[in-house]
């Protein structure tokens, strides 16, 4: 076996000499100019928070996946609340108008989130600021509160969003990760208050104009989580949550309803926590596959590597991409899983994904008798990258796992470990970006950039930015 791949890794943010710390990364990919940017909090002791710095960087258009040149970091002055810090980054793009959101809570002065579930005093704010121009300028800071919780908060003891990105469904609303400690019992028997943790979403079907919260994952203790829209091989599509937990494992619960209501959740054993949980990231993106008609089934290049233990089946007339380096061998077209859409994105601006008409497919290069029949249309189902430190005794030795079919909570796959040491919080960003050969036509490349935290002696000392694709999580899984 030869030595341990590790993806190049860049220092974005780091603790600096003063004391200021950098925690809790949000990371959001914009396609339509192809940037990502990355947030965090920018920590002081005795000092208020800011909402991190934010860094932009060029995405790489070639094969070799350098990373392009990040801008300097810049605190969001104007995301903040008087008296406040602010905290828990969770950026959102709007691909049909073109909004960018950063939401963030902000808590009144010093006052921790232990004392408010203790003593069931919330004094944290619902905030956002939005952009209209990719993140180079920002709004004023809103106050949602009122407008969103209302009187619900007086139900809430504090409670947080993500952290880390949003997502947009193909139907236009969008998601805001997010969980709260609900009081069971203000006065137990004499005793502090009695909080249980819970995820939900808050979401918004009119662009942003106004926002709703659904309700919690309802049996498990769930706390800071994230979403992912799957689509199935039948057409079919569920909102897929996966939380942190106290309780050793993950928790993954199931919205049929896009995020209103959740059904109870599961642990997923195969994803552990170390003790008192950590924050983890999801990301989801449309599995690879091609078009076989039956007479040329024999002429398609065999699945290799890991991928073809990942798969949980296989449906007639379709075999899944083998996913090979974009340096190398010519690859047959590709087709990935695509939306249907109530109204254009903003020009310029496609739906990641979006690569055709719905439940399109591509046929097989080179062979003429390889032409889909009206009938032969597929929805790519959605894979799920998943990143999370993977010791179940501490926060260390930073790792991504994949599951082809994520309802399936035992379909995780062991996973690569992408940096060894201590690592705590991180985000997840799919990419899909073009091909400059020649010799490769239609099909994008699949990748993925990580923010993370980590260090050599604790978690909390950098956050570094790695990218790798598709093909390196198939080759690196054990």
């Amino acid at each position: 076996m030869g030595a341990r791949y590790f993806p190049a890794r860049t220092v974005l943010f780091e603790k600096e000499s003063n004391g200021v710390t950098y925690r809790v990364p949000a990371l959001l990919y914009l396609p339509c100019v192809a940037k990502l940017l990355a947030f965090a909090e920018g920590t002081h002791t005795g000092k208020e928070h800011c909402i991190g710095r934010s860094g932009v960087v060029l995405t790489p258009l070639h094969p070799l996946f350098l990373p392009g040149q990040w801008e300097d970091m810049r605190v969001l002055e104007t995301a903040t609340l008087q008296h406040h810090r602010s905290m828990n980054p969770c950026p959102l793009y709007d691909k049909f108008t073109g909004t960018l959101f950063l939401f963030f809570i902000t808590v009144l002065g010093r006052t921790p989130e232990a004392y408010q579930i203790v003593t069931g005093q919330n004094v944290t704010r619902l905030c956002c600021v939005t952009s209209a121009d990719q993140g180079l300028s920002w709004s004023m800071a809103t106050d949602l509160t009122q407008q969103v919780i209302g009187g619900a908060i007086k139900d809430w003891a504090t409670f947080a969003l993500g952290p880390g990105h949003g997502i947009q469904l193909r139907s236009g609303r969008l998601l805001v990760p997010a969980y709260s400690y609900h009081i069971d019992c203000k006065e137990c028997f004499g005793q502090l208050c009695k909080t249980t943790p819970h995820s939900f979403a808050f979401y918004s079907d009119d662009h942003g104009r106004g926002w709703r919260f659904g309700e919690f994952i309802p049996n498990l203790q769930t706390g800071e989580c994230q979403l992912v829209s799957v689509d199935e091989e039948d057409g079919s599509n569920v909102l897929y949550c996966n939380a942190r937990s106290p309780l050793g494992f993950r928790v993954q619960a199931l919205s049929t309803d896009d995020g209103a209501v959740f059904h109870g959740g599961q642990l997923v054993q195969r994803l552990v926590e170390p003790p008192h949980g950590c924050h983890g990231s999801v990301v989801g993106f449309p599995a690879p596959f091609v078009y076989v008609p039956d007479a040329s089934r024999d002429t398609v290049i065999p699945l290799q590597g890991s991928a073809h233990r990942l798969l949980p089946r296989m449906l007639p007339r379709f075999r899944y991409l083998p996913v090979q380096r974009a340096a190398g061998d010519e690859l047959p077209a590709l087709a990935t899983g695509s939306h249907h859409e109530p109204a254009e994105p903003k020009e310029g601006c496609p739906f990641p994904g979006h690569h055709g008409h719905a439940h399109s497919s591509t046929s097989v290069r080179g062979d003429p008798r390889a032409t889909p029949s009206p009938a032969a249309f597929f929805q790519a189902p959605t894979w799920v990258l998943y990143s999370h430190p993977t010791s179940p005794m501490s926060r260390v030795n930073m790792g991504v796992h994949l599951s082809t079919f994520p309802r399936d909570a035992e379909s995780w796959t062991e996973p690569w470990v992408i940096y060894e040491g201590p690592s705590a919080y991180s985000d997840l960003a799919y990419m899909e970006l073009p091909y400059n050969e020649a010799s490769i036509s239609g099909g994008p490349a699949i990748a993925f950039a990580c923010l993370y935290e980590n260090g050599t002696r604790s978690p909390y000392e950098q956050i570094s930015f790695s990218m790798f694709t598709l093909h390196d999580v198939l080759q690196n899984i054990p």
